[in-house]
Parts: structure tokens; sequence; C-alpha cells
């Protein structure tokens, strides 16, 4: 964490308190113009080498274009799972050694992209400790008719899933928010929380970046030993082979 840039100030006691109370906060201007546009056209380049295989690896959902093993499939990416206050962030929400579950692309297709409200591990107990934390990078604007994240604040306190608490998860939640942002900010959320894609209902797709991970001694969404490439292990640095736990 060190050798990456964290320090304990590398969260304010405000960013702090979000993620506690909350379960979520949103860091401004991580990703600057020139990465957004040198993001935007591997992306671009992905989906259209891919095709119909895109996003295999891990996942492919109706309605949305997605992409897996990004770890392996661009430069442009290192600097997103390996981030200091990322990193900082998880590590605050799960108060234990960590690594990365899996780094994919999702956006949803103009009119598509509702998701029911869940959390990434399913049913918890309020006792028990968090197990995943997951990043959302904005490469394009979220908005309120593009299809932009839900979240419903202080739902990872919660035992049991939305169901259990007598919910429609694909209805409107009275406590949701969306998480609106301009491109190159940042949504790191607790899993716990319940959250999901709203209906993107304009004609431009909305692209985003999620960087995932699980407390150290459960298994990967993607094993990223299983599938690291030599050339991506060979430019990477230690701390960040010890993030992907290759």
């Amino acid at each position: 964490m060190a050798v990456l840039g964290v320090t304990e100030h590398t969260l304010t006691e405000e960013q702090k308190k979000s993620l506690d109370e909350e379960g979520f906060v949103v860091f401004p201007d991580l990703l600057d113009e020139t990465q957004l546009e040198v993001i935007r056209a591997k992306y671009e380049e992905l989906m259209t080498k891919e095709g119909m295989n895109a996003g295999k690896e891990v996942h492919q959902e109706e309605g949305t274009r997605r992409l897996s093993d990004l770890v392996n499939k661009g430069e442009c990416f290192d600097g997103i799972y390996t981030h200091p206050k990322l990193l900082a962030a998880v590590y605050h929400v799960l108060m234990r050694e960590f690594k990365l579950s899996s780094l994919n692309a999702r956006d949803a297709i103009p009119g598509a992209g509702l998701q029911a409200l869940h959390a990434d591990w399913g049913s918890r107990e309020a006792s028990e400790p968090f197990h995943v934390c997951n990043s959302i990078w904005l490469i394009d604007d979220f908005t309120r008719e593009n299809g932009a994240t839900r979240v419903v604040p202080g739902s990872h306190k919660l035992s049991g899933n939305p169901q259990q608490h007598g919910i429609d998860p694909r209805e409107p939640h009275p406590q949701e928010v969306l998480l609106l942002a301009p491109a190159g900010s940042v949504g790191i959320f607790n899993s716990h929380v319940w959250h999901g894609g709203t209906l993107n209902r304009t004609t431009q797709t909305r692209r985003a970046l999620h960087a995932y991970f699980t407390a150290r001694e459960h298994k990967q969404q993607l094993d990223q030993a299983e599938y690291l490439r030599k050339k991506t292990f060979d430019r990477l640095s230690s701390a960040a082979r010890y993030v992907l736990d290759v």
C-alpha cells in the first residue's frame, strides 16, 4: 500500500465517514481528459475486436456492452486498480488484506440497463465483516437520463437482501440516490450497499470501468493468476502484482 502511495492521510475524515455511514464516496477528477481519451479509444477498440465475445471471461448481460479481464488488455488500465485513493478506500471498508477480484467495463445501450437493487455479496448478516468493495470509474458523464448507478445509502448495515425487507428491487427505492458526476470521477462503494444501474433513456451509450475488490481470503471473480499474460506480469511492479495476488 505504501509503495503505491497510500498513507494514513490519503482519505479525509469526511471521506471515511461517508464510507462508514453512507456506504460510498465520490472522488472528482481522478482521470484527466487525456487519460479519458486514451481509455475511450481502447474501450471501443476492444468492443470492436471482441464483438459477441466481449465480456465473456466474467459475465455478459442483455442490454449492455461488457468487457472483462482488462488487466491484460491495455497499459492504460494499470493505474485504475492501483490508484492510492481507491486502495485506501478499499482498505477502510474491508479493514484487512485484500486483492483485485476483477477489472471489467459495462455500459447500457440506449433503452436498456435497468438492474434490480442488489449487493455484490448477496445476503450478509449484520455481525459479519464486509467482504467486497467496488468502484465505478466514469468514462462518460453520469446523468439522470443515461443510466447512472443508484445506491441506497446506509443499506450496507442491513442484514439480508431488499426482498427480505419487503422491497421490490426493480422499483425506485424511497431513499435511493443517483451517482451523478462528470467523466473522470470515481464512485467507490462498499459492495454490500444495495445498488444497480438505471435505465438509459438517451440515444448514447454510458461507459464505465469497475475495479472490484475482495478480502484476500476469498476467491476472485476472475482468477488473475490463471489469466495473467507474461507481458502484463513483466510490466507490473511487485506491489501491483500483490494487488492482483499473482
